[in-house]
């Protein structure tokens, strides 16, 4: 189960899942901290979270995990914390505290007032459930991208330095947020015309080498094209 692990040596292993948007955030800090670490695979489409294995490492049955020297850790924010907290260069909060808790807010407007709702435990249920297809699971998260890209579109208007980042003008958690929820969104094919700012900095953001090498597309576990 989670907690202490205590073997020195081991490289850290990220248990994951190409698609993941929670592992894509932490594949992109990984890179931007230069960390080499193993990828793991949980085949989420295969059920592997249910599976006694991986419930013996997160009892939640959700991803990602982050396997280091001394423990093993779940839930995105604490994983993120961790690793900046270990390895503060280069930095993706800012220093100031009033600064950090803005790049807070805008992570959490995605990570607790979007993603969960698209998050793909919720979209079985609602199939099984409430017998929605296609068609109304698309609808579904349309509607709550939608409302909550309009927030983070207001917030990054007034935070964002020049348009490339969503707060100031370097690389921030904020960024490492959106941009996975960005894919999402295009996925669900939820119109970003609203957003000019959030698609400005995905387009800023997707052309660094360190979001490019986390995109889903690019993983070992993603199906050829």
């Amino acid at each position: 189960m989670l907690g202490d692990r205590r073997r020195p040596g081991l490289i850290m292993k990220l248990h994951g899942y190409y698609r993941s948007s929670a592992s894509y955030r932490i594949r992109i800090i990984l890179n931007f901290k230069n960390l080499p670490h193993e990828h793991i695979a949980v085949m989420l489409n295969r059920g592997a979270q249910h599976e006694d294995a991986f419930r013996s490492i997160n009892p939640m049955g959700l991803i990602p995990v982050l396997e280091t020297d001394d423990a093993l850790l779940a839930q995105s924010p604490a994983i993120a914390e961790f690793i900046e907290e270990q390895h503060p260069q280069p930095p993706l909060l800012p220093a100031g505290h009033i600064e950090r808790a803005h790049v807070r807010e805008m992570m959490h407007t995605v990570g607790c007032d979007i993603h969960p709702l698209q998050n793909l435990r919720v979209l079985n249920y609602l199939r099984s459930e409430f017998e929605q297809d296609d068609a109304g699971i698309e609808r579904w998260c349309q509607k709550w991208m939608g409302d909550g890209f309009a927030a983070f579109e207001q917030l990054a208007k007034t935070r964002s330095a020049n348009g490339q980042y969503a707060f100031g003008d370097q690389v921030s958690l904020a960024d490492v947020w959106l941009i996975p929820q960005v894919y999402n969104a295009r996925r669900f094919n939820l119109d970003l015309t609203p957003f000019p700012t959030i698609v400005s900095i995905d387009e800023h953001c997707q052309a660094l080498a360190e979001f490019s090498r986390a995109h889903p597309s690019k993983q070992e576990d993603a199906p050829p094209t």
